[in-house]
Order: structure tokens, then C-alpha cells, then sequence
């Protein structure tokens, strides 16, 4: 698999696109550090693999480069007690930082809310985020949906660029 290459000082306006998800109640934000252990958990049980890994790396870097679309409840009852707010359910995340700086990704959306926008919001929020710590590039690892890329952000495809910083899988007998 090859990597893409994103420049971040031309990305597309990231207001309109999390207005669609608000009218959605999807709302996309900065995972905090209290939330690894979900965030890392639900990644687990919908992408099993290396990326809870790298999941979790992301959970521990400062700032948290970890970003999560949660669907607010309907008709949520407040309270002033912060531990008594109406859950939220998760159903996507994207890192960066991870397996390299500069680098975006993993990326995923629960398979069920696929194709309402989210990943789309989550992959524009997390480069705009790169951005804002004063990244101008950013390397989308090991594509999957390049021509979704392409579309969204107007990534490049990195020729010669397999298997790129990522490493052999360590085993242990």
C-alpha cells in the first residue's frame, strides 16, 4: 500500500461540513486523555488489529492527537453534575502523530454510520488540527480509500512510498 501526500494550507472549509453532522447530532472533537480507555477499547472491538496500538499512542501524546465523532442522545436531560451528563456514543476516530510526526492516521468510521459524512469530518478536523501546530504537509499512511482522499483533500499519491516509515510487526513465543 502506498502513502498519500495532503498540503494542509489548502484544505477545505471545516464549518459547513460539522453544520451537516450537527443536523446529524454527530459532533466531532479532540478526545481527552481520560477517554483512552474507551476510545482504545472501541477501536478494539471495530478495527481489532495493530491500530489500537497506535490508538493508544495517540491517547498519550500532548496535545491528544486523537479525534473522536460521538452521536449526542435526542432529547438530553443536563445536569450541572459532570458526572451525570447523558452518554454519547462513539462511532468514529482518526489520529495522527503516530507511526510517524506529520503522518495522519489510523482513521475509521463504525460500519453502520458509513456514508454520512463522518469520516470526511473526522479526516478535516484532524488535518486542520496538524495544521494549526504548524504542520504545512501532512502523510496519509498506507492508504485504504485513496480515491476518497483525493476527493476530500486533494491528496497525491506518493510514488515508492511502500512500506514507508512503518516497521515489521514484533512477535513474541
Amino acid at each position: 500500500m502506498v502513502d498519500m501526500l495532503v498540503k494542509l494550507y489548502n484544505l477545505p472549509d471545516l464549518g459547513p461540513i460539522l453544520e451537516t453532522l450537527k443536523k446529524q447530532r454527530i459532533e466531532i472533537r479532540r478526545a481527552i486523555p481520560s477517554q483512552k480507555k474507551v476510545v482504545v477499547e472501541w477501536v478494539h472491538q471495530n478495527y481489532p488489529g495493530i491500530w489500537e496500538g497506535e490508538t493508544e499512542a495517540a491517547m498519550e501524546n500532548r496535545p491528544v492527537t486523537c479525534f473522536i465523532a460521538v452521536e449526542k442522545p435526542e432529547n438530553p436531560v443536563l445536569s450541572e453534575d459532570p458526572y451525570l451528563q447523558p452518554p454519547e456514543l462513539m462511532v468514529g476516530f482518526a489520529c495522527y502523530d503516530v507511526a510517524a510526526l506529520g503522518m495522519f492516521g489510523p482513521t475509521g468510521v463504525r460500519e453502520d454510520y458509513q456514508g454520512r459524512g463522518i469520516g470526511k469530518g473526522l479526516l478535516v478536523a484532524t488535518l486542520k488540527a496538524m495544521l494549526d501546530q504548524g504542520y504545512a504537509y501532512a502523510q496519509i499512511g498506507w492508504i485504504g480509500p485513496g480515491e476518497f482522499y483525493a476527493k476530500v483533500v486533494g491528496a497525491t499519491i506518493i510514488e515508492d512510498s511502500a512500506p514507508g516509515p512503518f516497521k515489521p510487526f514484533l512477535l513474541i513465543e
